[in-house]
């Protein structure tokens, strides 16, 4: 039924477009017939809206992976640097929070450790929407932060790194087998920003499985019973993901780029002194407003790194054919 609903509302959408661009030519040849400058105007400001309309539609033909219709788990986890690093970990997890605000998903946090000092160690959060693992499989990696600390009391110029890691929801008709007697699993004290995500018993499941040494968590509920089954969940989620790599990988040999996150492997950096820019190192996508980007407008940049992960180019998406 979900599917058959994303179905009916793309062709409906399709339809909307249609109808709107057969009116806005109706209203340009009756204004051009009858000599009415102000039908002209609004004929042509219709058509302008279904071409920027149909620009996001065409977007979206790029998110046609079997995972990419499904909700997703972002991890974001801050790098060497102590209290400098902790605070660029938190801007980019309010940058995604951000983000899917924009689009209408629903944030919940599934894990957070806060910094020593300010911001965060790291944090797992549940985006969940259509298409919001399409949308967000690119931004797997590690960004870089250039600007002069509000921790340093000489104000000199500091780099900062975090990394990022996105992997989808699977549903129910996925099967993962995971053996129990491969994992280690950890009960601790929930931390974290406060209310419903601090408690005084050990609530909080970290499984670790030791085959591959892929580690999740999960705090977001008071009972460690809730907390232990998202925590399984997660880690399906995960070695559902690593399978994913492993396929488009021996598919296209250019996803050599895409292995797991190092700190050599730094996919975007955001420099906000001495001079503001922010740059994809993979497709060269640049913004000059830095200040919009953190707060959540960051598509430019995902659209580039979709074309160029389907079809191994940087063109914008309207030019390709």
């Amino acid at each position: 039924m979900r599917e058959r609903q994303q179905l009916d509302e793309a062709v409906a959408a399709i339809r909307k477009l249609e109808q709107d661009l057969d009116d806005g030519a109706m209203l340009i040849e009756l204004g051009e017939t009858e000599g009415d400058e102000a039908s002209i105007r609004e004929g042509e400001a219709t058509i302008l809206t279904v071409e920027k309309e149909a620009a996001g539609r065409q977007v979206e033909t790029l998110l046609s992976g079997e995972a990419d219709g499904f909700d997703t788990y972002l991890e974001v986890h801050a790098g060497a640097g102590g209290t400098e690093s902790q605070d660029w970990a938190n801007m980019l997890q309010r940058m995604y929070g951000r983000w899917a605000e924009r689009r209408k998903y629903k944030v919940d946090i599934v894990e957070w450790s806060d910094g020593e000092e300010a911001g965060i160690k790291g944090a797992t959060l549940l985006i969940k929407g259509h298409n919001a693992y399409g949308w967000l499989k690119t931004e797997s990696g590690v960004h870089r932060l250039v600007r002069i600390s509000p921790y340093d009391s000489s104000a000199r110029r500091h780099t900062s790194f975090a990394s990022v890691w996105v992997y989808p929801v699977i549903d129910d008709r996925i099967e993962i087998e995971i053996k129990e007697s491969d994992c280690r699993i950890d009960t601790y004290r929930s931390s974290g920003a406060g209310g419903q995500h601090v408690n005084t018993t050990d609530s909080a499941v970290r499984i670790t499985h030791n085959p591959t040494g892929i580690v999740v968590a999960c705090q977001q509920e008071r009972s460690q019973h809730k907390n232990r089954a998202t925590a399984w969940n997660m880690l399906r989620a995960r070695l559902y993901e690593a399978e994913l790599k492993k396929r488009e990988e021996k598919a296209n040999a250019e996803a050599a780029s895409k292995t797991d996150i190092g700190w050599g492997h730094q996919i975007r950096s955001y420099v906000l002194q001495p001079y503001q820019l922010v740059k994809d190192l993979r497709t060269g996508t640049q913004s000059t407003d830095p200040d919009e980007v953190l707060d959540g407008d960051i598509d430019p940049f995902i659209e580039a790194s979709l074309a160029q992960r389907l079809y191994g180019a940087t063109e914008k998406v309207e030019d390709i054919d």
